[in-house]
């Protein structure tokens, strides 16, 4: 799951052989197939590969390649020099399927990794293995991403690494001053969500910075045009159990780097408050507050005026249009334009602020709570609004309303 903040199996089962069983039972079912060897002795290789990264042995890295894969293996070789000051912990391979054509095979396989002190799981990745088999052993020629999934940061160039208090911050084209500005801004950003939030997290952030908007939205697998003006978005699972690895703050260092000090700082206490929600954000939670909320605790201790955060929307109200709902979804996206962007996001901040000064900022994160542990978006609102803060969706939209006017009006 992504956020971004706007720089200012069921299983069917078939039984019965009918009158075939009044004869034998064990006609029933077939013996299972013998397993193809290919399958382990890929997995094998790949396991010698996951070993040598953990061992900095780069050496044993390149021994599963193919010999004469020359252009392979330098990229290889570079990829292996990208990852050498990551701080992994574990770093394996899993063969899921294998697909093999005589003395050539293709494998889906799952990357798995944690980075030391900040995963409490691993990290999942597929990729796509394509393998020639020589003299009865299997090598490896090709390696990309599978379907759907990203570019990882180390394909991108030499990673820095820059460790904060709270922090740890990972760049690739970035000079590293810039890399401990972020950290030391990460650093502020994780006391101030833990200020505000109650529940129970990390309590530290991992940031990505890429070189590019370009190289930020291959890390995110997207267009670039889908995050062009945000300044930051974060990935995660949202409604982990705490099985889920730590969310990732990624940098868009082109609209972050034109923010003065104090929006960077909005920025990352925004994202980091969805690092420190996550296992509270789920389906049922509507954008207005998943977003509002993050936006509300980037704000808070700032001094910001209403007017001074939701330039977009005073305008709008002084112009005489008054918002008649709550930000739907669908406001969130990109398809109608900034200025519908930047109201949406400013809308939902004005409804957590008016909850936090209205109910108290303990209830608002008891009202986010009780919304995000619904299992659906139908009636999670009602159910939260009335047992948290004795109201209902209509009365709430109302006074909501009147507080967006009365504050920009």
């Amino acid at each position: 799951m992504a956020y971004g903040w706007l720089g200012g199996g069921w299983r069917r089962r078939a039984a019965g052989c009918g009158l075939a069983a009044l004869l034998s039972l064990s006609a029933c079912s077939a013996p299972d197939a013998a397993p193809d060897p290919v399958t382990g002795q890929v997995q094998r290789a790949l396991d010698g590969r996951a070993a040598a990264v953990l061992g900095h042995d780069e050496r044993g890295f390149l021994a599963a390649l193919d010999p004469d894969a020359g252009t392979l293996r330098d990229a290889q070789r570079a990829e292996f020099a990208n990852l050498r000051q990551v701080p992994l912990s574990a770093w394996a391979y899993r063969v899921t399927g294998v697909s093999r054509t005589g003395d050539r095979a293709t494998a889906q396989v799952e990357l798995r990794y944690r980075l030391d002190g900040y995963d409490s799981a691993p990290v999942t990745s597929a990729r796509v293995v394509e393998l020639d088999e020589r003299a009865g052993r299997w090598y490896v020629t090709g390696d990309r991403p599978g379907e759907g999934a990203a570019e990882p940061l180390w394909q991108q160039g030499p990673v820095s690494v820059v460790r904060g208090a709270h922090s740890l911050v990972l760049g690739v084209g970035q000079d590293r001053r810039t890399l401990q500005q972020i950290a030391r801004t990460a650093d502020r950003a994780v006391p101030a969500v833990s200020a505000a939030w109650p529940g129970r997290w990390a309590d530290k952030v991992v940031v990505l910075v890429p070189a590019s908007l370009d190289a930020m939205a291959a890390l995110l697998g997207a267009p670039p045009a889908s995050y062009r003006g945000i300044a930051a978005v974060t990935t995660g699972e949202a409604g982990g159990a705490g099985t889920a690895p730590a969310d990732r703050v990624i940098v868009n260092p082109e609209a972050y780097g034109v923010l003065g000090d104090l929006g960077q700082r909005v920025v990352l206490t925004h994202e980091t408050t969805h690092v420190a929600t996550r296992t509270h954000t789920s389906p049922a939670t509507p954008m207005w507050l998943s977003e509002g909320y993050a936006d509300w605790v980037g704000y808070r201790g700032t001094g910001r005026t209403a007017a001074e955060a939701a330039p977009e929307l005073q305008q709008a109200v002084r112009g005489g249009e008054v918002p008649a709902d709550l930000p739907a979804d669908a406001d969130f996206g990109f398809e109608g334009g900034a200025d519908r962007l930047a109201r949406a996001y400013e809308g939902g901040w004005l409804a957590c602020r008016m909850i936090a000064e209205r109910w108290g900022e303990a209830k608002l994160a008891a009202f986010y709570t009780k919304v995000g542990g619904q299992k659906h978006r139908e009636g999670a609102l009602e159910k939260a609004m009335s047992e948290e803060l004795a109201t209902s969706p209509r009365e709430f939209t109302a006074l909501w309303r009147a507080y967006v006017r009365d504050q920009l009006g």
